[in-house]
């Protein structure tokens, strides 16, 4: 690379002198006709620096730069301004809100608790295990009918924990969600705030043993009949099948381990001791944070996501369905139907009569996929 390549001038003078570190000592200046002396510019010594060769980070008017911003644009190179340009666009695309850290936080202690019990049961894998390959669920209107968190507080109130009236507003934002198909982000944030209220100083061995009795009470008899036989298909061909829920984690375990799943990713609230903070490690497991959680444990379990399939009723869990290579709406509220029919996604309305509704995919796909009764409605219906 030249000198000029480098900045250097091209005419850079080197004297003679410069080149032979060590002169010869028998030389005398003076005695040198042809020796004139250099002109000595007045300046200071190099390690005594004037104060006006210290930078002031504080001085918007210094003097060392005389150029305006507009005069330092037009010298700037194109290639510097496009450079310039693309980090600032960058930065801003890049740069991660309060809102999207709490999910990343929310996804990494999910997956990590998701794999601690899933470690404590110290199952072994079966033969013919398919290790690359497996399914995530959605629970609240995927799996289980209506949301469970309501079902969750109706046994807590039933056994004490609290009275019924301090739960209406729960009740209230499930009725509004049955009515609209969408979630309210307030209504959510409302729910989570009264919910670490009461949890706050409890044991949390106390919240897994009342679980296991509300889901004999309220929740078993609300699971989707087709969604579990969706479920039990992956078991059979040997790929695990996960929960992905803003159900409190210790709830969402219980329903994983009743129906023989193999674990649940859902919302963690801090402890200390075995005793709830009140506070929880990110934010509700929702949205973007149900895609982090499932990349979380794919990468730790060694998944392939383009092998996996995903499970959902809202199109809040779009980040999630978009992860994996198979997306399936199971009874999709209005913005998820339109998707999955944009997409080509299987989907299945197994609140309606038919039990289930196809966009795009073969009607043999669906049969094989339903439980015998509600395939045997389907069969029935298109013979009427």
């Amino acid at each position: 690379m030249s000198d000029q390549a480098n900045g250097a001038p091209e005419d850079f003078p080197i004297r003679d002198r410069d080149l032979d570190p060590e002169p010869d000592a028998a030389y005398d200046p003076g005695a040198d006709p042809d020796f004139e002396p250099e002109a000595q510019a007045d300046e200071p010594h190099p390690e005594t620096p004037e104060p006006a060769d210290v930078v002031d980070d504080d001085d918007d008017d210094d003097d060392a730069d005389d150029t305006t911003d507009g005069e330092s644009r037009e010298a700037e190179s194109e290639g510097d301004r496009r450079v310039r340009e693309w980090v600032s666009v960058a930065g801003g695309r890049f740069r991660q809100t309060a809102a999207e850290l709490r999910q990343n936080l929310a996804g990494e202690a999910a997956a990590k608790a998701a794999l601690e019990s899933l470690a404590q049961r110290a199952e072994t894998r079966p033969d013919g295990a398919d290790l690359t390959a497996a399914a995530f669920f959605d629970v609240d209107n995927t799996l289980v009918q209506g949301a469970s968190i309501v079902h969750f507080a109706r046994g807590l109130a039933a056994h004490k924990y609290f009275s019924y009236s301090d739960v209406t507003s729960a009740l209230w934002a499930q009725i509004k969600f049955r009515i609209t198909g969408k979630e309210n982000a307030e209504d959510v944030a409302q729910g989570r705030d009264k919910a670490l209220s009461f949890i706050a100083g409890r044991p949390t061995a106390e919240l897994v043993e009342l679980g296991e009795q509300i889901y004999d009470e309220y929740i078993a008899d609300k699971i989707w009949p087709g969604t579990r036989a969706l479920a039990q298909r992956h078991l059979d061909a040997g790929q695990q099948v996960w929960l992905v829920t803003a159900t409190p984690v210790e709830l969402a375990q219980t329903i994983a381990n009743r129906l023989g799943l193999t674990g649940a990713l859902g919302t963690v609230a801090e402890s200390e001791d075995g005793i709830f903070t009140g506070r929880l490690v990110g934010d509700v497991l929702h949205g973007l944070g149900k895609a982090h959680a499932v990349r979380s444990l794919a990468i730790r379990e060694g998944l392939n996501l383009q092998r996996c399939t995903a499970y959902s009723d809202s199109h809040n869990d779009v980040p999630m369905l978009s992860l994996v290579g198979t997306a399936v709406a199971i009874n999709p509220d209005s913005d998820l139907k339109e998707i999955a029919k944009v997409r080509g996604w299987e989907a299945y309305d197994f609140r309606t009569a038919r039990k289930a509704a196809k966009y795009g995919v073969p009607t043999a796909v669906a049969l094989g996929a339903l439980g015998g009764g509600a395939a045997a409605a389907l069969r029935r219906g298109r013979r009427s």
